[in-house]
């Protein structure tokens, strides 16, 4: 017996619920004679009579009433499993691989996740613990969909990637210890270190700091956790260097946080396969590039949006995408952080013109200290901007 069809079981799903052919015929654009025709096949592949035709309405025989039902649950699942293919495509639903290391599942994602989970139910994500090399490879395979990754990163074919945050490496150490306001390579090497371990961009990218000063990298423990790194500083059992990332946990009065001289960035972005980036995934990365609007970051710093600040930066022009940043919001409380061709830059109130100042995130550095007022000309996130 050949495989039946889905048309020809609508039909007489149909047909039983009129209990007329020719009407039956007009519900599926039919003509009356395609519907017998395809009765008639369907009762001869089967091998039995399904419904009985007469003078009056038409009847399903008792081996019909039984099909019938089990037509329905096919016609139901046949049609959950397109509708759930037509959401898939549309990015309603599916299944997304995200890589990324412990310190970004900890307070990079959680909120993206939950701006996902509020717009998105539909989505599942799945989260790896990879460093950023082996996120570049999964994705070259295609066993992986996105990935949270250190900067700069070779090319790879059919992956694409895009600046993320931009963030700052500090010393963290026992606040027990007598240190300057700035921390020196020289300062550091003669004390305990506590290091991520040596697979890691961060470790590459420290070691590349102290080299630069003529000196050695020798951790006295390494590891891939910065929670955990933290947990042994507060224990006074060395210092560590490790980037301020937004959301980190509550300060312990037993660490000191100390800025470094020469300072020390590190850049995060999203590599994604260029094929992968629409549908479920294209959520997933718009979530993480904007984890949260103006109005929850101002609750969040208990400030409100009815301000004259905010008020001027609903009326600034090209404002651009408003991202979040705590420890820049902390530095500057009256200015926000805004997003332009994915570069940070930082907008500040100009109270004498009544409109806005952008600054590049790059003279933060200079700026230190100057909370208010016009700060730098408006100019393009690649050109040069000079401090009036």
């Amino acid at each position: 017996m050949r495989e039946l069809s889905l048309d020809h079981l609508r039909t007489l799903v149909v047909v039983a619920d009129l209990g007329s052919l020719a009407r039956a015929a007009g519900a599926l654009h039919l003509a009356a004679p395609t519907v017998t025709v395809q009765l008639a096949e369907l009762e001869s592949r089967l091998g039995g009579r399904l419904l009985v035709r007469g003078r009056g309405p038409v009847q399903a025989t008792a081996l019909g009433e039984r099909f019938i039902a089990r037509a329905r649950r096919l016609l139901a699942d046949a049609d959950d499993a397109v509708e759930d293919v037509r959401r898939q495509l549309s990015g309603q639903t599916g299944r997304v691989r995200v890589g990324a290391s412990t310190g970004a599942i900890a307070h990079l994602l959680p909120p993206a996740l939950e701006r996902l989970a509020r717009d998105h139910p539909g989505i599942d994500v799945n989260v790896q613990v990879l460093t950023s090399s082996d996120s570049m490879a999964r994705l070259a395979v295609g066993s992986l969909d996105l990935a949270v990754v250190a900067l700069p990163q070779a090319p790879v074919r059919g992956v694409q990637v895009i600046p993320l945050r931009r963030e700052p490496v500090a010393a963290v150490l026992p606040a027990a210890w007598k240190a300057p306001r700035r921390l020196t390579p020289q300062w550091l090497a003669a004390r305990p270190l506590i290091l991520n371990d040596a697979s890691t961009h961060l470790y590459r990218l420290t070691a590349e700091w102290f080299s630069a000063a003529g000196l050695p990298c020798r951790p006295r423990i390494e590891l891939n956790y910065n929670d955990a790194i933290r947990t042994l500083v507060a224990a006074g059992y060395g210092a560590a260097l490790l980037p301020q990332e937004p959301h980190a946990p509550a300060h312990d009065p037993r660490i000191a946080v100390r800025p470094l001289s020469p300072a020390l960035w590190r850049q995060l972005g999203l590599a994604v396969g260029e094929r992968d980036a629409t549908g479920p995934t294209g959520f997933v990365l718009e979530a993480l590039l904007h984890p949260r609007t103006p109005d929850a970051c101002a609750r969040r710093h208990g400030r409100s949006l009815n301000t004259p600040f905010a008020k001027n930066r609903r009326r600034a022009p090209a404002a651009g995408r408003i991202v979040h940043d705590a420890a820049l919001h902390r530095a500057y409380p009256t200015a926000a952080i805004i997003e332009r061709d994915f570069t940070p830059w930082l907008r500040c109130p100009a109270p004498d013109r009544g409109w806005l100042r952008d600054v590049p995130m790059e003279l933060m550095q200079p700026l230190s200290g100057r909370r208010d007022g016009c700060v730098a000309r408006r100019v393009h996130a690649a050109a040069s901007a000079t401090i009036p």
